[in-house]
């Protein structure tokens, strides 16, 4: 009997990434919509599989796994056949890491920052809650450039070049979190044209339809 395989997911959250790459897999697989406008992420339930209160979780068999780059490393390597990530001890594969990490320890993390500005001051300090936030805009805004030049350099189409990876689900998804800002991922040129070919996936507009996702997509 197959294992069974559980996302909780809550739409457009940090589960998109791992939601996009089991779609790619193509693999059967559940979805257990957390219901976050209730703060279930926070009952004493969600707490027990991520005692951080955090979307997504990834139940396999007995294994409970959090942490969305986690995640996407492991179903990447548990589904080799999929060439979701390159092959192990290359340098290839050296440049992914760099890049999962990045865009889980950088991006995102400047992104929640973004989000969530008034963990970073004291209680009721709103205009120091807007300086942070700006400042979290402009950094955004130079982690995209960075972006940018990168699928320069690997000349594209994915984030690596021409082998499609995680990389890819978890970058669309930082870049769609940007679709409000004054300047989104989507107005630099190769981001832009980037973002088209991920929507333009069937495993994405699965991912969108399930979702239920709403327009601006990036």
């Amino acid at each position: 009997m197959a294992t069974t395989k559980q996302l909780f997911y809550y739409p457009s959250n940090a589960s998109m990434a791992p939601h996009i790459v089991l779609e790619e897999i193509g693999k059967a697989f559940e979805l257990v919509k957390v219901k976050r406008e209730v703060n279930a992420h926070k009952s004493a339930e969600y707490l027990r599989l991520n005692p951080n209160g955090l979307i997504p979780v990834y139940v396999e068999g007995s294994m409970v796994l959090y942490e969305t780059a986690a995640i996407c490393l492991h179903l990447a390597d548990t589904h080799p056949e999929s060439g979701m990530a390159p092959l192990l001890a290359t340098p290839e594969r050296a440049a992914f890491y760099k890049w999962l990490m990045w865009l889980s320890n950088t991006l995102q993390t400047a992104l929640i920052v973004y989000f969530y500005p008034e963990r970073w001051v004291d209680a009721g300090n709103e205009s120091g809650a807007r300086q942070v936030q700006a400042h979290a805009e402009s950094k955004i805004a130079s982690l995209l450039e960075q972006l940018e030049a990168q699928l320069q350099q690997s000349e594209g189409p994915w984030l690596l070049g021409a082998q499609y990876t995680v990389l890819d689900p978890y970058a669309f998804m930082l870049c769609r979190w940007t679709r409000g800002f004054a300047k989104p991922a989507r107005t630099w040129p190769l981001l832009g044209a980037y973002l088209q070919r991920m929507l333009a996936r069937p495993a994405v507009q699965r991912m969108i339809a399930t979702e239920g996702l709403a327009e601006p997509l990036v």
